[in-house]
């Protein structure tokens, strides 16, 4: 409630709950009743839903101001097209309004739902609240009332519920769809169709519901699938509810699949929306423990954690699980493709005994793209990425593939630098680089980006020391034609790295 000490009248912007009467509150009851003046929008056929709703409260006395809608779909020969029609129409009710106001009356301003959810009121609250009282009386939502009607949980626990207008374009739908645990999609009718293709591109249409007209005369629930496009009015929406409890795959055999996917370098920041739908979706999770434990625990989602040094094992472990009709998701740090997961299950998927069982790999956000985002861009131009672990190939090749790229003058990405039981790889491969690089060449050093310990600075190929970097840091090694140079201001100075994109002629 807003009290503003002034002459004037009271504005209420007042909630009807979603089309049956009886889910008015006592207060938007209570408020129509004693109002001077009942305001409700309506299309130019005259006719008003939040007026019907409100109707057995209205008094022959009360004096009612029809805000018609002046047009409804986005065709218009205002000169400021559909969205200058309506802000002149906003202008104009709410003038109207204010006179009523001016002259010391009540305006109740009706509004199916809650006035603040979607609704028409908030145009006139936005440009009256500020010069007169105004109280807004919450309201029962459409979300809330097809929940009801579904007789299903909408949201439990930790789950994240989504709230989206079926207008946005179809491939943002898929991605907000996909990323999320529980959603709905408002305002169908015409946008149907695209709505429909989101659902089905983001692999969630299994599991939409559909809802029409929630509470009123003429309401309809089923399936998202079965649903004509042709018959949807404006009135409906899309439901996914709450997974929490909802059945899994049934574990038939051939029936499963497996999906490797990254999450990044570090936390949730770093997940892709559609890795985020894959984590969700999976009913069992296969990966390194430290991994794992960045994914949100999820009722009725098996985990299965191992030792970081057992990447077959986990992959056929993977394989199995999905043989026998389960949705596996293999979780890999950064990009699973980049010295990570993806070639292990992918080693293992191309035996014989798991011909039948779909693969499929998603992209994360890579240490290297990272790294080079909190230096600047120091990859802005050619770039290898090498791995100076020696555990998997010998040093020998390390040092060839470090040599050659030297040579070529490309910036370097260096992974898996060094750890407890690997410690002279990263002086071998300085001392090996200052043969073809100047001493003065930056490097940067970031480690832990993303964490809660994240230190990236930058310093002189020379003056890389070998016991500041560790498995958990990565190394951007310039070429001859990065730059380094200091920025800042008010005393705040901030080392930038960049490969410049053009290269000088020979």
């Amino acid at each position: 409630m807003t009290d503003i000490s002034r002459s004037g009248g009271r504005l209420y912007g007042v909630g009807l709950g979603p089309g049956d009467p009886n889910l008015m509150t006592l207060r938007a009851v209570q408020v129509i009743g004693e109002a001077d003046v009942i305001a409700y929008h309506s299309a130019r056929h005259g006719r008003s839903i939040a007026r019907s709703i409100a109707a057995a409260h209205l008094r022959p006395d009360h004096i009612e101001e029809p805000l018609v809608y002046p047009v409804t779909t986005e065709t218009t020969d205002h000169p400021g097209g559909y969205r200058g029609a309506l802000e002149e129409f906003y202008e104009k009710a709410a003038a109207r309004l204010a006179e009523h106001l001016d002259a010391g009356r009540t305006v109740a301003v009706l509004a199916e739902g809650d006035p603040m959810f979607y609704g028409s009121y908030m145009h006139m609250h936005k440009r009256l609240a500020d010069r007169y009282a105004t109280e807004v009386v919450p309201g029962v939502t459409s979300v809330s009332a097809a929940a009801a009607r579904l007789g299903t949980p909408l949201v439990e626990g930790e789950e994240i519920l989504t709230i989206l207008p079926g207008t946005l374009p179809e491939e943002e739908l898929t991605a907000r769809l996909a990323a999320t645990d529980t959603a709905v999609v408002m305002k169908l009718g015409r946008t149907f169709p695209a709505v429909r293709g989101a659902f089905e591109a983001s692999g969630r249409l299994a599991e939409a519901r559909y809802v029409e007209r929630a509470t009123m005369a003429g309401e309809r629930t089923g399936d998202l699938a079965d649903i004509d496009p042709a018959s949807v009015p404006y009135f409906s929406v899309a439901v996914l509810p709450s997974r929490v409890d909802a059945v899994r795959p049934s574990g038939r055999a051939g029936s499963g699949e497996v999906v490797v996917v990254g999450t990044g370098p570090a936390g949730p920041l770093w997940l892709t929306p559609e890795t985020r739908g894959a984590l969700a979706a999976a009913d069992a999770l296969v990966g390194y423990t430290t991994y794992l434990d960045r994914v949100p625990v999820r009722p009725g989602q098996a985990r299965h954690g191992s030792d970081n040094k057992v990447e077959s094992e986990r992959a056929e472990f993977a394989l199995d699980l999905a043989r026998r009709g389960h949705r596996v998701a293999v979780v890999s740090g950064g990009d699973p493709g980049v010295f990570a997961m993806a070639t292990a299950v992918l080693e293992v998927a191309a035996q014989e005994e798991y011909a039948d069982i779909s693969v499929r790999v998603l992209p994360g956000v890579t240490a290297a793209n990272a790294a080079a985002a909190r230096a600047g861009a120091p990859l802005g131009h050619d770039y290898a990425t090498i791995s100076l672990s020696d555990r998997l190939k010998p040093w020998g090749v390390i040092a060839e593939r470090l040599t050659a790229a030297a040579s070529a003058d490309l910036v370097l990405a260096l992974y898996n630098p060094g750890s407890k039981s690997r410690t002279w790889q990263v002086a071998k491969a300085r001392d090996l680089l200052l043969e073809h690089r100047s001493p003065d060449t930056p490097v940067v050093l970031a480690r832990d980006v993303g964490g809660p310990t994240e230190s990236v600075r930058t310093v002189r190929l020379a003056d890389v020391d070998p016991a500041e970097v560790d498995m958990r840091t990565l190394l951007i090694v310039g070429s001859s034609q990065t730059r380094w140079v200091q920025r800042g201001g008010s005393g705040a100075d901030r080392s930038i790295v960049w490969t410049p994109r053009r290269y000088p002629e020979a």
